[in-house]
């Protein structure tokens, strides 16, 4: 490999420098398809141009973002259905070990997802690791950016400085480049995490469901508006939603049924994760 670093003119590390940088654009572009996938449900008629300049992604300018979104099936003429994510980068997917799945109790499957919000045209981004049986969120991240290191790590990161978990946790997310970038596979496999995708939002409903309550049902109304305040007060929004009484928990709050010592008993009455995906 030496005599082709002389041959090409490059030496060892500054290729390698260039590959992280090129790992990183891949990741970052990976999962700003999963948000402008969430605009284009809100709104189905608005072009690449209009995006980029709602999102102003610091990923890429605006021809190559027009490009970006026109490769991935998102011209306005085309009948495209915007709710899938797809896997357009050329990367490996992870199994979904979900199919066919008995949950039976806590830290058996945490869900992940990451979703923007907006404040005065600047987008932000909230990432959020939820137990699927308590339907506790164990980890969460505010950031600025889609990069790895700002989204799902730090929200790994705070997952298991708080949660005790032996080896075999199920993590399951939608395809999204911060899930399989090397450093948070290297993260989730130092902890003996078994990684799991999905194909599309319907094969991670919870995670999915986890963005909207947050977003709706708590900061639309504590209406933040800068960067600060929008970390406190998801961090107050996700406080609040521990506390609350939950439809597909027998009407216990997520800390409350967290903390039941017959949680296993509770999470094995709701049979299996079909029921759970279609629970509130």
């Amino acid at each position: 490999m030496n005599c082709l670093y002389r041959e090409i003119g490059i030496t060892k590390q500054a290729f390698h420098k260039r590959l992280n940088r090129y790992l990183e654009a891949q990741d970052e572009r990976a999962q700003l398809l999963s948000v402008i996938y969430d605009i284009r449900k809100e709104h189905p008629e608005m072009g690449a141009r209009e995006m980029y300049f709602l999102i102003k992604p610091k990923c890429m300018g605006r021809d190559k973002f027009e490009e970006f979104c026109f490769q991935n099936g998102l011209r306005i003429t085309r009948k495209q259905s915007f709710v899938r994510t797809t896997n357009s980068l050329g990367v490996t997917r992870f199994e979904n070990l979900l199919v066919g799945f008995e949950l039976n109790t806590v830290n058996q499957v945490w869900v992940s997802d990451i979703t923007y919000y907006e404040i005065e045209g600047q987008f932000y981004y909230l990432t959020f690791i939820m137990d699927l049986c308590s339907r506790y969120i164990v980890g969460y991240s505010v950031s600025r950016n889609l990069l790895t290191e700002c989204t799902t790590i730090p929200a790994l990161k705070m997952a298991l400085k708080y949660r005790s978990i032996d080896p075999g946790v199920i993590f399951h997310s939608d395809g999204g480049g911060q899930y399989y970038s090397k450093a948070f596979r290297a993260l989730s496999e130092a902890h003996g995490l078994r990684n799991s995708m999905g194909k599309t939002p319907y094969e991670n409903p919870n995670a999915e469901r986890i963005n909207g309550t947050i977003k709706n049902c708590y900061l639309r109304h504590y209406a933040p508006n800068n960067y600060l305040k929008l970390i406190r007060e998801t961090g107050r929004a996700v406080k609040n939603y521990h506390r609350r009484p939950h439809s597909s928990l027998r009407r216990f709050s997520p800390k409350d049924f967290d903390e039941l010592k017959s949680n296993v008993e509770m999470c094995t009455s709701r049979t299996n994760y079909k029921h759970l995906t279609a629970s509130a």
